[in-house]
């Protein structure tokens, strides 16, 4: 309730009680609510609307709201230079974001960076509503309904002649396919070269220190690891060789399957039961689509002396 005093004597009069929040910030909060669904919600992660969003909440939106805090008025800066302002502290302020996580506890990770980055928006986007408010009718506000109105009467005004008309229907048509366009490469980021990573590591995970001179009733310990780059879920079976001669193997490794991205790791330990020299030693893998020729072949040359029986050991990574 405010009063005031008119000719006739004090009157009063209904202060709007509405919470006072610019346009511009609302979508600000908006698009930074709706990235960190897109981003953390494994049903949306997986979009690629979460790329379309994760762009502007690095490259504008932090800046945009810092700018709002810092300068409230409308008399402060233009709107180009906004923009302008908007993206060049937005490059600034995430790398410093992640400078600072990476001395804590929490470190360089998208969680973090996601939760540090969202709640820095919303704080400066708080602090611009309410240095606004002081402002006032000086405070700066993005004219979204002037704005649409304005380009309404620009769409559909009857233009002078015919030329104009061609060349208003070529430029909308245009920007609309730029649009598109940034869209569609942004969101359909083009593939990389379809392979999958196989190798054999030394017992301290090392690509050396690999046993192969060995006393009868000793083993070769490996670790086996498998990466899928086929930008597809790969069903892989493994299979080890010594001299052409099929090794049995564990149920675990016969049967594989990777998403695409996603890294196995077993040790496996096995110790030869016949001896001699250059005896090749093969870790032959295939894929579910293709089970008579191997997809990749690794293999290890090793010597074993003695007459001691041999015996085949698997055991998993810890």
């Amino acid at each position: 309730m405010k009063y005031f005093r008119s000719p006739t004597g004090w009157c009063k009069t209904e202060m709007n009680s509405k919470p006072f929040i610019p346009a511009d910030l609302k979508l600000v909060m908006a698009l930074v609510l709706l990235t960190d669904l897109f981003i953390l919600l494994p049903s949306l992660s997986s979009s690629p609307i979460r790329t379309v969003m994760g762009l502007p909440m690095v490259l504008f939106l932090p800046g945009y709201a810092l700018i709002a805090a810092l300068f409230p008025g409308k008399d402060d800066l233009d709107g180009i230079e906004r923009i302008a302002l908007s993206f060049g502290l937005s490059i600034a302020v995430v790398p410093l974001i992640g400078l600072g996580l990476n001395y804590t506890p929490w470190g360089i990770r998208l969680v973090p960076v996601l939760v540090s980055v969202s709640a820095f928006t919303v704080a400066m986007s708080l602090i611009a509503i309410d240095r606004r408010k002081r402002q006032e009718d000086n405070a700066f506000m993005v004219p979204f309904r002037q704005m649409y109105v304005s380009l309404r009467e620009e769409v559909t005004a009857r233009p002078q002649s015919r030329l104009d008309r061609i060349l208003s229907i070529v430029l909308i048509i245009s920007i609309l396919l730029s649009v598109v366009t940034l869209v569609y490469v942004v969101a359909t980021p083009k593939q990389g070269e379809k392979f999958t990573e196989f190798y054999i590591l030394g017992p301290q995970g090392m690509a050396d220190n690999y046993s192969t001179n060995l006393v009868a009733g000793e083993s070769v310990d490996v670790i086996i690891g498998i990466v899928n780059h086929e930008y597809a879920p790969v069903n892989y079976s493994l299979e080890l060789r010594l001299n052409n001669e099929i090794i049995d193997m564990p149920e675990r490794f016969r049967h594989i399957p990777l998403e695409h991205n996603a890294t196995w790791e077993q040790s496996l330990s096995f110790a030869p039961e016949l001896t001699g020299n250059d005896m090749k030693l093969q870790y032959l893998l295939y894929r579910e689509d293709n089970m008579i020729e191997p997809y990749r072949d690794l293999h290890l040359w090793i010597n074993v002396t003695g007459t001691r029986n041999g015996a085949y050991e698997a055991k998993t990574e810890s």
